[in-house]
């Protein structure tokens, strides 16, 4: 029976989950659980992840959530698996779950925390306050420098590998949610970061033609949101 990735590709981790099995070859199948629909909520989902979010996995029997723990189980589970994504060596393994812990109290928080109080809020008319987005952007800015001069000073992928690792994956397809900010807003917050820059082109070139596949949706959804953004601006402005 073949894996079954339930996913939503407007999900950074659903996205890194999606790529990692399509270039390792993984057979699986993809199930959409649309979060604009709050099917993560639905009574047949909460059998599969009782937190409600996604990504989720279904492999025979065992069922798991969270994406590093995914992407770490499909590492060890399915043979094939290129070994530079998750090395037997365990102090490799070690710095690799470093930069996952770290990604979720740091980088996750800035950037998630900056897109939903920006973009989504203004989309959905929700509130945005000034202090909370400040916060996000603060810890976004942090993040990001540490990514430049801490996580890639060793090589091109974090921790000094010269392949990537889960960790990069991971990672940007974080950071790829800022796509969905105005190209001013995304260019002001990551121009400053030119070895981030470039490992992210890096890891797009290791992971091709999946990442940009994957990261269609985000793309069209990106389109959508800017001409929202500028019509809404322009709306304001006759007012």
């Amino acid at each position: 029976m073949a894996l079954k990735v339930y996913a939503d590709r407007m999900s950074q981790p659903s996205r890194a989950v999606l790529i990692f099995c399509k270039i390792n070859g993984i057979k699986f199948k993809e199930i959409l659980v649309d979060i604009s629909k709050n099917q993560q909520f639905s009574p047949e989902y909460k059998a599969i992840n009782p937190m409600h979010q996604v990504p989720a996995i279904v492999d025979g029997r065992f069922k798991l959530f969270e994406s590093h723990a995914i992407l770490i189980y499909i590492c060890s589970a399915f043979p094939g698996v290129a070994s530079h994504w998750y090395p037997s060596d365990v102090t490799k393994r070690a710095k690799i779950h470093s930069v996952l812990d770290w990604h979720h109290a740091n980088l996750r928080r800035g950037s998630a925390g900056l897109v939903f109080n920006t973009v989504l809020a203004q989309l959905d008319s929700h509130q945005s306050y000034p202090q909370v987005v400040n916060q996000a952007e603060g810890i976004l800015l942090r993040s990001l420098s540490k990514l430049e001069n801490f996580w890639l000073k060793d090589g091109r992928f974090l921790v000094g590998g010269s392949q990537p690792s889960i960790a990069d994956i991971s990672l940007v397809c974080e950071i790829m949610q800022l796509e969905l900010l105005s190209a001013k807003d995304r260019d002001q917050i990551l121009s400053p970061f030119k070895k981030v820059a470039q490992w992210i082109e890096d890891t797009k070139i290791a992971t091709a033609p999946h990442f940009d596949e994957v990261h269609g949706v985000l793309f069209r959804a990106q389109k959508r949101f800017r001409e929202r953004m500028k019509t809404q601006s322009e709306l304001k402005a006759k007012l």
